[in-house]
């Protein structure tokens, strides 16, 4: 966990036979690009834990989508451009895909992902700083998932 340009929240998921390196190598991407890695928990109250299931827009109408989620159990449902987004409870996630998988044959994903509780929304020089940490600490191999609170629009 760690703060971006601007303070922004980011929580990174690695998978590693090595901590030591991979931490080193992450607070090294957090300082060249004008962050710091925080302790464990300094970020992730910033966050909490959901269930999100990605559906393609065109597998399925909006109002089908929210009437479907909400009958299954869901907290929310959201359209953006490429797809519909059911946000759950983290432990109700498989329960409420198989309820879907009614009416919904293809899905995009369906993970555990930290959402943000408020979004940050950043400008000019601040987003393209905020987008090169995260693109960087994408590439790093060790990485997983890489969570932030900065809203792209």
């Amino acid at each position: 966990e760690g703060f971006g340009p601007k303070n922004i929240a980011v929580i990174v998921e690695a998978l590693t036979d090595n901590k030591n390196r991979t931490a080193s190598k992450i607070r090294t991407i957090f300082q060249k690009n004008n962050g710091n890695l925080g302790t464990q928990g300094s970020a992730s109250h910033n966050f909490k834990q959901k269930g999100v299931i990605k559906i393609q827009r065109d597998q399925i109408e909006e109002e089908k989508i929210f009437e479907y989620s909400s009958d299954a159990g869901a907290e929310d449902c959201f359209c953006n451009n490429d797809y519909h987004e059911v946000h759950c409870k983290k432990d109700e996630i498989y329960n409420i895909k198989k309820k879907l998988e009614k009416y919904i044959s293809n899905f995009v994903s369906t993970e555990i992902e930290w959402v943000p509780l408020n979004s940050v929304n950043l400008l000019g020089e601040d987003k393209e700083q905020a987008i090169k940490l995260l693109e960087s600490l994408e590439d790093e191999d060790d990485v997983q998932n890489v969570f932030t609170n900065v809203k792209f629009t």
